[in-house]
Formats: C-alpha cells, structure tokens, sequence
C-alpha cells in the first residue's frame, strides 16, 4: 500500500480558496489501488489518517459515514 503524506492546514487552506471538498480530491486521487493518506501538522507529528478506498463507491460510502459521525459529534458539543 502506497503511503501519501499531507501537512493537514496548507491543505485544507487551500481546499477552502478552492471551494473544493476534501472528497472530491480524494475522487481524483483514486486508480484501483489502496492507498493511506497521512495528515501531518507543521511539525510533522500524525494527526489522523484515512484508507483511500480502490473505487468511487466505497469512498462515497466513507463519505456519508464520515458526515453521520462528524454531524453525531457536533450534536455533543451542544
């Protein structure tokens, strides 16, 4: 498995000018093969990481859990 490193903020900095979601390079990103994308903070210290799927339907299928879990924890904050 192929391992990607990302620093985490010019990412999603430039996600945000770009108005693009992370989902759609991830989309871009897919080619049959699996790979571990690692997101890194400035002083290259692992913050998570993700299992990039072969196909566009597993991703879409992360994509909507991600969005459950992530919308479940903002409803804990409240």
């Amino acid at each position: 498995m192929k391992s990607i490193e990302i620093k985490a903020d010019p990412f999603f900095e430039t996600l945000k000018l770009r108005d693009v979601s992370m989902w759609e390079i991830f989309a871009q990103m897919i080619d049959g093969e699996e790979k571990e994308i690692i997101f890194l903070n400035e002083d290259d210290t692992i913050l998570f990481n993700y299992i990039l799927p072969v196909n566009k339907e597993k991703l879409d299928e992360d994509r909507k859990e991600f969005s459950k879990q992530f919308t479940e924890k903002l409803s804990h904050l409240n």
